[in-house]
């Protein structure tokens, strides 16, 4: 399929071949939930944890006798049932990654690719270079009318757009090799160099 070239002006730039196999599929959003699960499960600390019965800081002695009293068996008060005392099961570090085939996480990134094309939300740029001035770069991206969008390059990002898009509200920049599908997914907009077409293309045929 063809797609129009602009530049940051707003100006064109000729046009665009974008293969077939790589943006224009038609989106499966049980391919695209489980390549964004995997990616969230991955970025999950699991960091939360309780104190377990034998790490509370409580005496150990036997809280009364066992028989005589008339009351329930007890040991410590390090118990579940006290108040203060341990939890029982309760969550303890661990990680809530699991594995995905690469094939299927290829696979997840052409569909993302595929939807935004399908939506009309994606934009081919000629490149994205600036002299690092904030200012400027934010009045090109407002007469483009870009809210919330995500600008992948090739191989490297021009230190110079970085630096001018680091402030601007909504504005993420990646090199093609961070292109993810979440990071894809949760943008309004998907702008692309051509040098960054080139760089997906070779990674995902």
């Amino acid at each position: 399929m063809k797609l129009d070239v602009i530049k940051l002006d707003g100006s064109s730039a000729g046009s665009v071949d974008l293969g077939d196999e790589i943006f224009g599929l038609e989106p499966r959003a049980d391919i695209l939930h489980r390549v964004v699960r995997w990616q969230r499960n991955n970025a999950q600390q699991g960091t939360h944890k309780v104190k377990t019965r034998s790490e509370t800081s409580y005496s150990t002695k036997k809280i009364y006798r066992q028989k005589g009293t008339g009351g329930a068996r007890h040991g410590d008060r390090n118990a579940p049932i006290f108040r203060k005392g341990g939890i029982y099961k309760g969550p303890v570090p661990r990680s809530h990654g699991h594995d995905l085939p690469k094939k299927f996480r290829k696979l997840g990134l052409k569909h993302a690719l595929s939807a935004k094309v399908k939506e009309g939300s994606l934009v081919i740029i000629d490149a994205a270079e600036s002299e690092g001035k904030t200012n400027a770069l934010a009045k090109q991206v407002k007469a483009l009318g870009w809210k919330r969008a995500l600008i992948i390059d090739g191989a490297a990002v021009n230190e110079g757009f970085a630096k001018a898009a680091a402030n601007i509200d909504g504005l993420d920049v990646l090199p093609s090799v961070g292109a993810n599908v979440y990071d894809i997914l949760k943008r309004d907009t998907l702008v692309i160099t051509k040098a960054g077409v080139e760089a997906l293309e070779a990674r995902l045929k």
